[in-house]
């Protein structure tokens, strides 16, 4: 399990082996936001009247979990200029409009979801991303659909 979550970009040895120590049964958890919410990675809810209002991340989960994976967050971001990968070019657009610490917290957040799949799906990230390819539609069938009105 350790070695599958080092393919994360950001999850070295220590951080891969403290969450597969951490989290013996995956299937305890619904989904990757229950998941990151267990790590206290997610903002909390404020929301009244159907409209949702997002505040500040919770920290009410697993202190040295989170601390590891936002330490290895920073860690992308400070070498994020010689890699072209879709995480790292993600937290790029991110980060034209937005904080360094908030950034990196967001994108912690978002290398837990990519664990829970990796902990759930026993895969690696580079069988993620190859699914993810074959699955969106060819860039010439996106571009000849017309619109009606």
């Amino acid at each position: 399990m350790a070695r599958r979550l080092m393919t994360i970009p950001g999850l070295g040895p220590v951080t891969a082996s403290a969450m597969a120590a951490s989290v013996q049964d995956i299937s305890a958890f619904s989904g990757p936001r229950e998941f990151a919410a267990f790590l206290g990675l997610t903002p909390g809810q404020n929301s009244s009247g159907g409209k949702e209002r997002l505040g500040r991340v919770s920290k009410m989960g697993n202190r040295y979990l989170r601390k590891l994976l936002v330490v290895g967050a920073h860690a992308v971001l400070y070498h994020r200029k010689p890699h072209e990968d879709a995480l790292r070019s993600w937290a790029k657009k991110l980060m034209q409009t937005k904080p360094f610490k908030l950034v990196a917290v967001a994108l912690a957040n978002k290398m837990a979801r990519i664990a829970f799949a990796i902990m759930r799906g026993k895969t690696t990230i580079a069988q993620i991303r190859r699914d993810r390819r074959h699955r969106q539609r060819p860039r010439a069938a996106q571009e000849s659909r017309v619109t009606k009105r």
